[in-house]
């Protein structure tokens, strides 16, 4: 005889009698209906948390099942990842990435300066201490649309960005010049500017300007995308979050969906791992409070 079969004989069988077959504890037979208790409330929230994931995953189309757990906990729910796993493999919510060709975005075949890797091994501590830039790809209806970037990775939020249908010098520096307007105060100190061996990242128009503002420029070994992956981390979260999921039918359609997830998803509130599941905004909040007191 089970425990669970002497609750549903209690009517015929006394629990002091069950109990004393199965040589169980009356205590454990107590706590095996709390248990049991638990088990049955807890599958009855399983519809309500259920309902909160996919509205978080309407909103947060990449999310995996760390995040959501975060946020369902933001929200006051009392939930373990364990359980939101479960939920989200049971009701085929967990995000499926799709694979794409990459078209190439480096020209690193130049006779422009290039310049050494200082940001390897550094100690990375405080906002502005160093930017890093990149260029990708979005694939449109026709063609190909081109997203500059630049990124503060202690906060990790995007700073300045860019579109073009084109890989000309002036898609990165318009995103530079966003950055500059956006972070640019006399406070700023020994700030360093990080990206590949790109022809537009080496051009005189881009360094000069770099110089100009009195920011050290450090650049990826060539061919070694590991040594620019906090850029390359960014842009798989918006392939993966925004643009796979996404048709777009021109570069005008591509900004509009692009502008709305990095500056009102990504950096507003996209929880990061790295950043104690915090939006960059709202680590960045945090760190100034901490700061000033």
């Amino acid at each position: 005889m089970s425990i669970q079969q002497m609750r549903s004989d209690s009517g015929s069988l006394s629990i002091e009698r069950a109990c004393e077959l199965l040589n169980l504890p009356r205590i454990e037979y107590y706590r095996w209906i709390d248990r049991a208790d638990y088990r049955s409330t807890r599958t009855q929230e399983d519809p309500l948390i259920l309902e909160e994931i996919r509205e978080i995953l309407m909103e947060f189309t990449g999310y995996g099942y760390r995040r959501v757990t975060k946020e369902l906990q933001n929200r006051g729910y009392d939930v373990n990842h364990k359980r939101v796993l479960r939920l989200m493999h049971d009701n085929e919510l967990l995000c499926k990435k799709k694979r794409t060709f990459v078209p190439k975005t480096t020209d690193s075949d130049h006779d422009n300066p290039v310049y050494p890797n200082i940001i390897k091994g550094l100690e990375i501590t405080h906002p502005d201490q160093v930017w890093v830039s990149d260029i990708t790809y979005i694939q449109l209806d026709k063609g190909f649309a081109y997203l500059a970037s630049i990124l503060d990775i202690f906060t990790r939020k995007c700073i300045g960005w860019n579109m073009s249908n084109n890989l000309r010098t002036d898609l990165a520096m318009d995103a530079l010049e966003m950055a500059i307007d956006m972070r640019w105060n006399s406070d700023i100190n020994g700030l360093i500017h990080h990206s590949d061996r790109g022809v537009q990242y080496t051009s005189h128009e881009y360094t000069d300007h770099l110089r100009g503002h009195g920011i050290q420029i450090s650049m990826s070994r060539k061919g070694n995308p590991y040594d620019n992956a906090y850029a390359e981390s960014f842009f798989k979260t918006l392939k993966v979050e925004e643009v796979y999921l996404n048709e777009y039918s021109d570069i005008n359609d591509a900004w509009d969906n692009i502008q709305r997830f990095i500056e009102d998803v990504y950096n507003k509130k996209r929880l990061h791992s790295a950043l104690g599941y915090k939006s960059p905004v709202d680590f960045e909040k945090e760190v100034t409070l901490n700061t000033i007191a």
